[in-house]
Parts: C-alpha cells; structure tokens; sequence
C-alpha cells in the first residue's frame, strides 16, 4: 500500500506541474496565432510586398522621365565662354541648367505586358501566401489533436490506475481474511507500478505534444499554455464523407493556392514572352529638352556720347591724316536674370530606336522567356496531379478510418463487457487475479485503440474539409 500511496503523489505532483496556471487554447485560436506568427508565413507576407511594390513601378514607368541638371563652376585660363562661345583668357563664373522629358510612344505593348506580367506576378504571390497559411492551419490542427489524444490518453491511463488501485484493495482486504493468497496481492501491485508507469508515460506523451504544437505556433515554450478538448461528435463530421472524390477535387482546384499560383505564373510567363519579344521592333519615343546659362563675364556694350579723343584711321589722297573719334563705351556684365532669359533654348524631337545587334541578348531573352513558358506549364500540370492524387488518397485514408473506427468501437465495446463480467466473477472468487489482469488489460488496450481511431478518423475528416475549403475548426 505504501507503493500505491507512492505512486499517487508522483502522479498528482506530475499532473499538477503539468496543468496548473495554464492558459486554454482553442483550436481557432491556436491556428489564427500560428497565422499571425508564423515565420515562413511572415516572410510570404514580404514577398508580396515585394511584387506589389513591382506592380506599381511598372504602372508608374508609363509616365514620362523627366531630369533636371544644374553646374556652378569657376574657370581659369585660356578657354571658351559657355555663353558666347568665344576663347577668353582668364578667370570667370559659369552657371549651367538643363532639364530634360521623355516619353515611350509606342513599344510594341513593353510596358503593357510588363504590368501585366507583374499583376500575374502579385497575384502568384497572393496564392502562395493563401496556401501557406492552409498549410499552417492543417500543420497547427494536426498537432492539436495529437495533443487532445494524448490528452485523452491520460484520462484512459488514470481511470487504469484508480481500477488497479480499487482492487488492489480489495485484493489486500481479501488475503486479510484469508479468502486470497499474498500472490494476488503481488500481482495487483505489479498491475498497479505498470499502470502506474503508462500514466507517467501518457503525461509525459502529452508534455511533449504541447511542446511540439507550441513550434508550430512559434510560442516561447515558458508560456502557460493548455487545450481545450472539445466534444466532437463523429457522426456529424463523418458527413463530409458522402461527397465523391471528383467534387473534392473540383472544389479544391477553384481555391488552392497552389492551383491559383501555377496558373497565375503560366499568365505571367506567356506576358514575359511578348514582352521580350517586343524588344526585337523599333520603338518611337518624345523627347524634349530646355536649357540656360550665365557667364560672369558675359558683357553688353554700350556707348556714350562722352568723346574721348580721335584716332588716325587712315590719309586722304593729299596726304592728310584721317581721325576717328573714339567715344567711351560702357561694358557692364549683363544681368543674371537677363542672361538666363536671352540664352534659354528649347529642343523638341522623335526618337526611332531601330535594334540592329546587340550580340543576340535579344533573341536569347526570347527563347528564355518561352523555356520558362514551358516550365511554368509543366509545374501548373504537376500542381494539378499532385493535388488529384492527394485528394483521392485523403479521401480513401478516410474511408478506412471509419472502417477502423468502427471495429475499434466493437472491440472497445466487448472488452468493456468482458472486463464487467470478469470483476463481478473476480470479486466472487470464481476467476484468477492473472485472467482477470488479462481481462483488464485487454479493456486498457482497446479504450486505448479507440482513441487513437477516434482522432485518426477526426483528422481525416479535417483533411477532407481542408481541401474542400472550409473552416478548420472542432
């Protein structure tokens, strides 16, 4: 009795640092935290970003590039003005602006195909994020009822326990008396320590699930975190059942997002095509552009009427000399503003950029982009047998996991029965301690099956519900 005594402060100890203080988690919950967490899922989320970002830089290439450039600069010796294109010796200030547009006429459809492409490109992104994050959630909810079964499992293992620990005390008050001998008790004590220990085992198989279910919803694992069992009916979710194969397949094909991403990279590979298809024609594009300068020593000049003296230009035939007079002329450095008015030059031209060579970049761009074609198509096609073959095989699983099901529900049943008819005959004295042991354990293992096909069954389901799109949830 000490032993027993033993065994059920372990077990209460284990239990209770097992499930005190823990915080109760739905399966919704746990797949919608999984969803918010989940690293793959997160770095998913950035692709897309990424794409659609993609999207719009495509979208807004339509628009015309416009540049501007502006130099200040000083200039030392021998060299020409900017302004008046004429070789000055000296130092001087020089201030240039340029600014420049351009637009694409016609390209043979570049920038359409290229948006197109992208959309296709985004959209593929989308898919993919969509499929992870159902991926997740069969992942999270396959986990979770790994845990209620283990969870269940210890029910089973403690409701072992309690029986063993009811007879043997029986069993002790029996030898008391003299009606069994010492060897009965030995044996119960026996069946105790091995009930004892799959308890310890069905605890520890339940630790050890909460710890993996917490992976995989990226939980730091100090965190206070139990289940909820829910009470699953069987019945009702084995009507999912009845809907054939090919309907599961059909519906799956119109939400999976593998399906959805295949097709969408097939739509962006054939746009891929015509677009670098279209850099083999010339295209037609607008350009204009607008400029000014100054010069610090751009002058204006300007005479006056203040004589200054004459000059000698020349004789007359009699041989005098011939004077010219010489006026002062003014020479200040025209104006800032004035300068960038007179000098401002405007420039308006189509551009036909003809493709003549470019060492075939081209044409190899072409035969690329068709290969990728052709391999965006194979996988689309793998997608669609992959997903075929899953959804007939989940199907199947199912329907043997009613099968099992059932069976496990009879023999469960019957072992119950023979475990009821064996203690009423044990505590007569018409049967063996080791016959009735058997008995139990038999009873033990078959409430064990049962669960395991219970759950078994419950996940099949799930997985049929999964590919038919609907909410995962118990």
């Amino acid at each position: 009795m000490r032993f027993a005594v033993f065994v059920s402060i372990l077990i209460f100890t284990t239990l209770g640092a097992t499930v005190y203080g823990q915080d109760v988690w739905t399966l919704q919950r746990c797949v919608q935290y999984a969803i918010d967490h989940n690293i793959s899922i997160q770095q998913d989320v950035l692709n897309k970003r990424l794409a659609r970002y993609t999207l719009l830089q495509s979208q807004l290439a339509q628009l015309p590039t416009v540049n501007g450039t502006g130099a200040y600069g000083k200039s030392f010796g021998r060299s020409i003005n900017p302004t008046t294109n004429q070789f000055v010796d000296g130092g001087y200030d020089f201030l240039s602006l340029t600014g420049s547009a351009n637009v694409l006429l016609f390209g043979w459809f570049a920038q359409r195909n290229t948006i197109n492409r992208n959309k296709y490109s985004l959209d593929a992104s989308q898919a993919d994020l969509d499929q992870l994050k159902d991926d997740v959630s069969l992942n999270v909810a396959t986990g979770f009822l790994r845990a209620i079964l283990a969870k269940e499992q210890i029910h089973v293992s403690e409701k072992q326990v309690d029986l063993s620990k009811a007879q043997l005390a029986q069993t002790v008050s029996f030898a008391n008396s003299g009606r069994l001998p010492e060897l009965n008790v030995a044996q119960l004590e026996s069946q105790l320590a091995g009930d004892s220990s799959n308890l310890i085992t069905a605890i520890a198989n339940y630790t050890a699930s909460i710890l993996d279910l917490k992976t995989l919803l990226n939980l730091d694992f100090s965190t206070p975190f139990d289940i909820e069992v829910p009470d699953v009916k069987v019945d009702d979710e084995m009507t999912v059942i009845t809907t054939k194969p090919d309907e599961i397949y059909r519906e799956a094909h119109k939400h999976f997002g593998s399906i959805r991403g295949s097709e969408d990279r097939v739509a962006a590979a054939e746009k891929g095509v015509a677009l670098y298809k279209g850099n083999l024609y010339p295209q037609l594009s607008l350009s204009v552009q607008a400029g000014t300068n100054w010069a610090s020593n751009y002058l204006s000049y300007q005479p006056t009427n203040q004589l200054l003296g004459a000059t000698p230009i020349g004789l007359t035939s009699k041989g005098d000399t011939v004077y010219q007079p010489v006026y002062r002329i003014n020479t200040p450095v025209i104006p800032f503003n004035s300068q960038l008015n007179n000098n401002f030059r405007q420039t308006v031209a189509l551009n036909l950029n003809i493709p003549l060579f470019n060492g075939w970049q081209s044409q190899y761009a072409v035969r690329q982009a068709r290969i990728n074609l052709a391999t965006q198509q194979l996988n689309e096609y793998n997608a669609e047998l992959t997903l075929k073959q899953n959804v007939y095989k989940a199907h199947n699983d199912a329907i043997s996991s009613i099968q099992k099901y059932a069976a496990a529900v009879r023999a469960a049943d019957a072992a119950q029965r023979a475990l009821d008819f064996a203690k009423k005959r044990y505590d007569l004295g018409l049967t063996t301690t080791v016959d009735f042991l058997v008995t139990q354990n038999s009873e033990y293992t078959a409430a064990s099956n049962l669960l395991s096909a219970r759950y078994d069954l419950i996940f099949k389901l799930k997985v049929i519900d999964y590919y038919l799109g609907k909410e995962l949830k118990l």
